[in-house]
């Protein structure tokens, strides 16, 4: 399809989600970015906060991410987190949630 991107959402240990989209919204240190197909290539330092994606098939959901980078070019967005949770019901809260239980779980286990 002319009109999508394939989009990576990547944390420092697995794939969080990773296929088709339509637009992707991120909140970087310069701002909010909205990228649909064809945009110009970038790549910026991600704010911590949400990133919402909707999918090809009219699909949408939400992740919670601490910072990191995004890149784009040739209809490829890269989001690239240490840490990033994905909610199964298009919930940035629930997505913040799963994200601060992770990071207090690793920081349990690093001590």
């Amino acid at each position: 399809m002319a009109n999508t991107m394939q989009v990576s959402l990547v944390a420092a240990d697995r794939e969080v989600w990773s296929g088709e989209a339509t637009v992707v919204n991120a909140r970087t240190l310069a701002g909010e970015i909205g990228i649909m197909a064809n945009h110009q290539p970038i790549m910026s330092v991600l704010a911590a906060g949400q990133v919402d994606v909707r999918t090809v098939d009219d699909g949408h959901w939400v992740a919670a991410v601490d910072g990191g980078f995004i890149s784009v070019a040739n209809n490829q967005v890269r989001l690239l987190c240490e840490y990033a949770e994905l909610s199964h019901e298009s919930s940035y809260e629930e997505a913040k949630r799963l994200l601060d239980d992770r990071k207090a779980r690793d920081e349990t286990t690093d001590n």
